[in-house]
């Protein structure tokens, strides 16, 4: 049983990547995860949607900025039971307009990470970070928020050693 958590919001289906719209079968923010799982035995969850976005990337595009201009909070379709024997949360999520996708915000909320460290990673294709580490820490003023680690999502599945060594950092 391990006291950390990998938590992550990831979208297969057709996706930007590289300049070109793909369709990935697994989402690279969900590959990032799967890495940090490997290197740390951390346990996992993955955040799902009661209603996901759609699988054709315009259309998806479209429905995660009306959430994200609305200030939604997208229902999940579950959580975990508790989050009391972790310690350390990797939380991961692609780069939506500069922040995490608006489920990520409903996760947040639900818990209260109060002495927690939370270790954000976030996939993009240009913008980093964005205001996501703000973000958490707003959600989560009680939670030690460490600094993130932004990863290009066309070059996740290369991206081992840059984030073998950010853990190597954080410990």
């Amino acid at each position: 049983m391990s006291n950390i958590l990998v938590a992550y919001y990831s979208r297969a289906d057709e996706n930007y990547v590289s300049g070109q719209i793909k369709t990935l079968k697994i989402g690279n923010t969900e590959v990032a995860a799967g890495i940090i799982e490997k290197l740390t035995g951390a346990d996992v969850f993955k955040l799902e949607q009661v209603q996901p976005y759609a699988k054709d990337y315009n259309t998806c595009i479209a429905q995660a900025q009306s959430d994200q201009k609305r200030n939604a909070r997208p229902e999940l379709e579950k959580y975990p039971d508790s989050l009391e024997k972790y310690d350390v949360m990797y939380l991961g999520y692609p780069n939506y307009w500069n922040t995490m996708p608006m489920a990520v915000f409903t996760f947040l909320e639900h818990f209260d990470f109060t002495g927690k460290e939370i270790r954000p990673f976030c996939t993009h294709e240009g913008s980093g970070m964005g205001n996501s580490v703000s973000d958490i820490r707003k959600l989560c003023p009680d939670a030690e928020v460490s600094q993130g680690l932004a990863i290009r999502g066309g070059s996740v599945k290369e991206s081992e050693k840059a984030i073998k060594e950010w853990i190597e950092e954080l410990r």
